[in-house]
């Protein structure tokens, strides 16, 4: 061979295909109307955690109407959770095909009706249970939607940003959620006036997604430049779920880890969430109203996880980027699939786990023994800060690693979420009944930490290569 032939050949092997770089845009939204979006879905993601929480103040009054158990009254906020992790799986998947304003709107119209229904019956606790999975089924894809049309209009490196104020608005539901229902139970003694405060918000929201909600979905609308169709035109495949996306996500290993990460901080916090109204109540003889007020710690610690969370995710992104020699690109979006997002997202998260493990066995022992109301509304706030930074952290995973189907990935997380807290909420009050708060709060602490620090372990050692693989079988061989 000469030496022109081997040059040619060294030259073959050595320097690597060249690749067109695409000059379309990830999106054309701007960052004003980008930021108007944001707030409308800052509005609509209250349906959520506004609808949980104002429940709380309930518990004792609504046991006593329906002439049933706490216990009873429980398994009504157990239901809600199935149904809040479920009904996702048939929604999301629609809204990536068919778009996500048709999907708001259905299941607002849902949730509207649920609470008026609500707001009527007031001794049928038959009545009770299903008004309140029909609310679940209404209101339970509004943050998977608004995390997917957050997907549609921001590249990776920015969604951070975006993500905080829309997230924000969500954590305050906790905060004014127990406030609403504690201060109108003390005002009238009747919990239907909740439910027609939700009944409020809910048809006004409906009206807002009418009249203000654009198409976002690729599916749809591509990056903003196609001219989105009539609603009308798509209404009849609202028909036809598909719910296998969602299903098959929660059992890829890396996905099920990260589903495990948002997942389980969610549950212990609404076991937490759960037992204010019957601890508050009973071991600190709160009235109602008060109960309703404790709940504002939690929810303040929920705040400033939004802003934690926000800074944390774009910062993180920022630090592994630069360490991995990562040009991040903010006009098209990156690649995912070359960089180590795993890293990125979970950095930091096993000092945070590990803190929230002594806080959580602390507030058990708090509790217990019955010790100044301060310290363990000092723990809530903690700990409620914690599973906000955790769960939008991971929530925001599993929508990075899926990006041709984000709608899908939030459904999913929305299964094991509210499917974990449903299981933990269900078993919460036979077990104290049988060990007692402190523990109860120890062994859930304990798990919680345990099962969380080695699922970050696992992910960071083996969650690139999970998804690399899973990569390949879906391009099919070269």
């Amino acid at each position: 061979m000469t030496q022109h032939s081997q040059t040619i050949a060294t030259d073959a092997v050595e320097k690597p295909p060249l690749q067109v770089v695409s000059s379309t845009p990830y999106t054309t939204w701007n960052s004003r109307d980008r930021s108007l979006l944001v707030c409308l879905l800052g509005y609509l993601v209250l349906a959520s955690s506004l609808t949980a929480n104002i429940y709380f103040p309930l518990i004792d009054l609504l046991a006593e109407q329906y002439g049933v158990s706490t216990q009873s009254i429980n398994l009504t906020i157990t239901l809600f959770f199935v149904f809040q992790g479920i009904a996702p799986s048939f929604w999301s998947p629609l809204s990536d095909s068919f778009g996500r304003r048709p999907v708001y709107l259905i299941t607002f119209t849902i949730y509207a009706g649920a609470s008026l229904g609500l707001s009527i019956v007031s001794n049928s606790y038959p009545a009770l249970l299903l008004l309140r999975a029909m609310q679940s089924i209404g209101g339970s894809a509004v943050l998977s939607l608004a995390y997917a049309v957050v997907a549609d209009v921001t590249v990776h490196s920015e969604r951070g940003r975006f993500l905080a104020p829309m997230l924000t608005a969500t954590n305050i539901g906790p905060c004014i959620g127990p406030t609403i229902g504690g201060g109108t139970v003390l005002a009238s003694g009747d919990p239907r006036w909740c439910f027609r405060a939700l009944l409020i918000f809910g048809a006004s929201a409906t009206l807002l997604i009418a009249w203000t909600q654009p198409e976002t979905a690729r599916a749809v609308v591509g990056n903003g430049a196609v001219p989105a169709k009539g609603l009308w035109r798509t209404w009849w495949t609202l028909i036809m779920p598909n719910p296998l996306p969602s299903l098959r996500i929660v059992f890829y290993p890396d996905t099920f880890l990260t589903l495990w990460l948002a997942g389980a901080p969610y549950a212990l916090w609404f076991c937490v969430q759960t037992s204010t109204t019957p601890i508050f109540s009973r071991s600190y003889s709160f009235n109602p109203l008060e109960v309703g007020c404790c709940f504002l710690a939690g929810g303040i610690g929920i705040i400033a996880g939004g802003f934690i969370t926000g800074r944390l995710l774009d910062r993180n992104y920022k630090h592994v980027a630069k360490e991995a020699g990562f040009a991040i690109d903010r006009v098209r979006g990156d690649d995912i699939t070359r960089f180590p997002i795993e890293h990125a997202r979970s950095r930091g998260s096993i000092t945070i786990i590990a803190v929230s493990m002594c806080v959580v066995v602390g507030y058990g022992w708090a509790v217990e023994r019955r010790v100044h109301a301060a310290v363990p509304l000092a723990f809530q706030a903690y700990m409620g800060c914690k599973c906000t930074v955790l769960l939008q952290t991971y929530s925001a995973l599993v929508v990075d690693v899926f990006p041709d189907m984000p709608g899908a990935a939030a459904a999913a997380n929305n299964i094991a979420r509210c499917l974990l807290a449903a299981a933990a909420v269900a078993v919460l009050q036979p077990l104290v009944g049988a060990m007692g708060y402190g523990w109860v709060f120890t062994l859930l602490g304990l798990f919680d930490a345990t099962s969380c620090i080695l699922a970050v372990l696992v992910l960071r050692r083996w969650g690139r290569e999970w998804r690399d693989r899973r990569g390949e079988r879906t391009r099919g061989p070269a």
